[in-house]
């Protein structure tokens, strides 16, 4: 839909500001609590978008109303929020970890949107961090960009996302053609190895009369689907070392636990 992109020295919610343009009513954006300034989500909640932030649980955001599922209405400015605290247990064979999570949402009607159901709907927000994966490791191999001019990076920079989309593109329109297909089942690394063979046979690079949606690259994606996704039990961990020297600091657990997450929602007084 959009990108943008610069020096270090523009901050992100500038940044996240130049993407309000590509929203509009129907979507729902999931964003973490660097997002939750209150102009910025002033500014993106007009746009007609939905919003589903996090923000710090010890904000004060005083109550102007109670919903029947425990959550609360605040105000944002002109803006009416829905808040969400919950606790989150994950229990592992290595022991138990418990968050306290506080969400700020515009759903703000709590029956047709369940504080529980919009809870596990933030846990996605967490795909970002494979798509970083998938850009850097997968499609790049782990190298840098080539480019050594600033106009050189950007041209590049929008190829790569170009190429990423159309990919996941083509991923989901497979998976959409299978009533009830998770779109995480999808193996990226599959989808990107079809479509270059495709390029390096210039096989099917024109087309029938027929419009196919799935395509060779989706045939193969749903021939290969992915098991279903495990739960995450930790935000960000490197698993495989990157360096053969042991990094400084407390050991890293990179074991994979299988995992059962509860939620209990907290009603505030």
């Amino acid at each position: 839909m959009g990108a943008v992109f610069g020096p270090a020295t523009i901050g992100e919610l500038d940044y996240a500001r130049r993407l309000a343009a590509h929203l509009q009513t129907g979507m729902l954006l999931l964003a973490d609590r660097n997002f939750a300034a209150t102009d910025l989500l002033n500014q993106l909640a007009a746009t007609g978008a939905d919003l589903l932030v996090r923000c710090k649980s010890g904000r004060n955001l005083p109550a102007v109303a109670r919903c029947r599922d425990g959550s609360t209405l605040a105000r944002l400015g002109a803006l009416t929020v829905r808040v969400i605290d919950a606790e989150i247990t994950i229990r592992t064979a290595a022991g138990t970890r418990t968050g306290r999570y506080r969400l700020l949402t515009t759903l703000t009607d709590a029956t047709a949107h369940p504080a529980a159901d919009l809870i596990r709907l933030y846990h996605e927000r967490w795909e970002i961090e494979t798509a970083y994966a998938e850009l850097k490791s997968t499609i790049l191999d782990g190298n840098v960009l080539r480019s050594r001019t600033p106009d050189g990076i950007e041209q590049e920079v929008w190829a790569l996302l170009t190429a990423y989309q159309v990919l996941r593109t083509a991923m989901t329109d497979a998976t959409d053609s299978v009533p009830g297909t998770d779109p995480d089942r999808a193996g990226f690394t599959t989808a990107l190895a079809a479509a270059r063979d495709q390029l390096i046979l210039a096989a099917g690079v024109i087309t029938g009369t027929d419009i196919d949606l799935v395509g060779t690259i989706g045939r193969h994606v749903l021939a290969h689907l992915l098991p279903a996704r495990r739960v995450r039990t930790k935000d960000r961990i490197v698993k495989r070392a990157i360096s053969k020297y042991n990094a400084r600091g407390p050991a890293i657990d990179r074991t994979t636990y299988k995992a059962t997450i509860s939620i209990n929602m907290i009603s505030s007084p």
